[in-house]
């Protein structure tokens, strides 16, 4: 099933529904769709009810008035579960979609039965005092290259969700390449929106009300939210664990789906077995 739903605003947004079972929300990152779960819907729609909506401006999500911000990205999510009125749900955030995970949190404690943040970070900009994360020279960079030219700009970012070898050396290479390619991308200014948001916000200070078992998942060569981000987020959300995948960069649901969807269902069936 593949709907949409009307969020507080009056837009309609898109989401995939697949499956039934424990309730696991994922959400995307930056200038991505809903479709790169493709292996996840794959691999765990037989055993609980997979969620992933399209964020405003992405995907097929496209008809929107407001701007990007993560208040409103996280706005637009609590608004997804309350209009399916889900309850105990595994909320899956990879990237800025963990970012957003953390913002929602505050509206959608009620629902949650836990968290799992994916190659994330609390800050994707460096500061004085955290310097796990990319210089600020770094995200301009980003922006120079979207002006110029967005969709050769994308490409080179998509090249670094891989370590070196990461993907040439993989069975289903030219299968996740292709899944790559067939992600529309944004338009340029929704993509320039998203990154500035991004390259601004810093979220230190909500890690310590994350209140719900928190699983933390990051590559050990990631180069866009850097591991030590991952185990700064260990470090200070209670009730949080960490895995950190060996040869991997910033998408191991794409190159190692089968170890990521094992330890989504483990992670889910002790959640939701907890507050059932």
């Amino acid at each position: 099933m593949m709907p949409w739903y009307l969020n507080r605003r009056g837009e309609q947004l898109w989401y995939e529904e697949r499956g039934a079972g424990c309730p696991v929300v994922l959400v995307h990152g930056w200038c991505m769709s809903s479709a790169v779960w493709k292996y996840q819907f794959d691999g765990l729609s037989a055993s609980m009810r997979l969620l992933a909506p399209d964020l405003r401006g992405h995907g097929r999500s496209r008809q929107i008035s407001g701007g990007l911000s993560f208040e409103g990205f996280a706005n637009d999510l609590v608004d997804l579960l309350d209009a399916l009125n889900l309850l105990r749900v595994v909320l899956v955030g990879w990237s800025m979609g963990a970012q957003i995970a953390l913002q929602s949190f505050a509206g959608l404690s009620g629902r949650l039965a836990g968290m799992v943040l994916v190659s994330a970070t609390p800050q994707f900009t460096a500061s004085e005092d955290f310097p796990h994360a990319l210089a600020s020279n770094e995200a301009n960079g980003m922006r120079l290259k979207v002006q110029r030219n967005t969709q050769r700009a994308l490409e080179g970012f998509y090249s670094r969700l891989f370590a070196e070898g990461e993907l040439e050396n993989h069975s289903f290479r030219a299968e996740i390449k292709q899944l790559l390619s067939t992600i529309a991308a944004p338009d340029t200014d929704t993509v320039l929106k998203a990154l500035d948001a991004l390259a601004q916000t810093d979220m230190r200070e909500l890690l310590s009300t994350i209140t719900v078992p928190t699983q933390i998942i990051n590559g050990a060569q990631d180069r866009i939210c850097l591991p030590q981000a991952s185990h700064y987020l260990k470090e200070h959300i209670p009730n949080a664990y960490q895995t950190v995948y060996n040869g991997c960069c910033h998408a191991p649901f794409l190159t190692q789906s089968q170890q990521f969807n094992a330890e989504i269902t483990s992670f889910a069936r002790s959640v939701c077995e907890q507050t059932a």
